[in-house]
């Protein structure tokens, strides 16, 4: 039920296993959060754009899987645009990790050179912490985290807060330590190939078309699309069938929700949802959003494939016009913002007027440029908020009922809401069923291990 990533990753793996999958969603693509699909022009625009890092072993893992992974682009700078049009640049270099990024952020324009000293002394505090110190920080803030290490406003602004709200899609005084803290140290510390920004190079449809109907129909299965389902019916334990939106029932051996936690809790028996705590404290966890605003020109405004935004609203502007390879004279600019808490309520033609006077600070051909089309995506409920004591909320993926499993990028992974963290979730939900059949498999791919230098340092 549900044809995100958790899902085609669940579906995915049993199918490759033997397994008979039929797989609903009641969107007419595949893709969930991360699809595409085709506006009323005739442009397929990415429902927001994602971006995966060399640390998101499982993700790459399963692109290879679908035999898409030539269709993500894999750059190795991060181009930060900063106050008086400036870019800089972090890049890795020649030295042994964790040392690979530290002369391009020596170099780094935007902070001074005591604020880098207190960030290079927090990083280190990252690496050799050991893991008792790492589960203590899931119960602090982000925010308090980096007041107790002395981090100036300039430096949360411009170093901390780029990376973590766009990562973990909510502002630093909302997000658990331990996801903030553990995304440098996967990203930026252990492994030079961590730091590695992949982008797709085509719509993100595309990336999943290899999930559709054939690969399951080979086994018996397929996947039926714009059909959602209304209710799943529980008895003795277990469930027996699923009612779908047309009012036809499914039967199965075993039932895998990939739906968000919300949606899941409406479909399941009332007395079943309200009574176990497995169930329960589901309701505990919080939403966040994600606004993307689609921009199109009619000339060329942008050189670079993307950049990354400080001092302003917007956060990243991705030239999809150069990640397409189009050569028309046009420009195809997607601008996100994560955490969009203030611009939910906001118009469309507000986000869009907001976006265009940022964009004539950073990029100054756009004030020349004609705007052709623009359109507004929000995902008010694009991730789960990772908030401080959420670990404890996150499900493993066997359920109470015995042959319904769960997986989604909020259960628990060890990640948080990102599509790497859909992808963990998908496997394991398939290692869990393969062991309810007594087939027991290792699925899950390992993290990318300390190397260079890093590898004395970290506990």
């Amino acid at each position: 039920m549900g044809g995100g990533l958790a899902g085609l990753a669940c579906a995915t793996a049993l199918a490759d296993r033997g397994f008979s999958i039929c797989l609903f969603e009641k969107k007419p693509h595949l893709g969930g959060r991360a699809a595409s699909y085709l506006l009323p022009e005739g442009q397929e625009v990415d429902n927001c754009q994602h971006v995966l890092l060399g640390c998101c072993t499982n993700l790459v893992a399963f692109y290879e899987m679908l035999g898409v992974g030539s269709k993500i682009g894999y750059f190795r700078t991060l181009a930060l645009a900063g106050p008086e049009r400036r870019v800089g640049t972090i890049r890795s270099s020649l030295l042994p990790e964790p040392f690979h990024l530290l002369p391009s952020f020596l170099r780094f324009p935007f902070l001074g050179l005591g604020d880098k000293f207190r960030i290079a002394r927090a990083m280190m505090a990252i690496l050799r912490a050991d893991a008792g110190s790492r589960r203590r920080w899931e119960g602090q803030t982000m925010a308090f985290w980096l007041a107790e290490r002395g981090q100036s406003r300039l430096a949360i602004e411009r170093f901390w807060k780029v990376v973590l709200v766009s990562a973990l899609n909510e502002e630093l005084d909302r997000v658990s330590a331990l996801h903030g803290t553990e995304v440098f140290r996967k990203a930026f510390l252990l492994h030079r190939r961590g730091f590695e920004i992949g982008v797709p190079v085509v719509p993100l449809g595309e990336l999943y078309s290899a999930a559709g109907a054939g690969r399951f129909a080979a086994r018996g299965g397929g996947v039926v699309l714009r059909r959602g389902v209304e209710g799943i019916v529980v008895a003795d334990g277990l469930v027996r069938q699923v009612v779908l939106d047309n009012g036809e029932l499914a039967e199965a051996d075993y039932f895998v929700s990939a739906l968000p936690f919300d949606a899941i809790l409406e479909l399941l028996p009332e007395d079943l949802a309200g009574a176990h705590e497995y169930f329960q404290r589901w309701n505990r966890l919080e939403a966040s959003p994600i606004t993307g605003i689609h921009l199109w020109f009619d000339s060329q405004v942008m050189d670079e494939p993307y950049l990354t935004v400080l001092d302003r609203t917007l956060q990243w502007i991705f030239n999809k016009s150069k990640l397409y390879g189009r050569s028309d004279s046009g420009s195809y600019l997607l601008c996100v913002v994560s955490a969009s808490h203030r611009l939910a309520p906001m118009s469309r033609s507000q986000i869009i007027e907001l976006a265009l006077r940022e964009l004539a600070e950073i990029l100054p051909e756009t004030r020349t440029a004609k705007l052709m089309k623009a359109t507004v995506i929000k995902e008010i409920r694009a991730t789960y908020a990772p908030t401080p004591g959420t670990e404890a909320l996150r499900p493993l993926p066997q359920t109470p009922v015995r042959n319904l499993f769960v997986c989604g990028d909020w259960t628990a992974t060890g990640w948080p809401a990102t599509m790497e963290s859909a992808v963990r979730s998908g496997f394991l939900c398939a290692e869990a069923i393969l062991d309810r059949e007594g087939q027991p498999a290792s699925i899950l791919r390992p993290e990318l291990p300390a190397r260079g230098l890093a590898r004395l340092l970290v506990k």
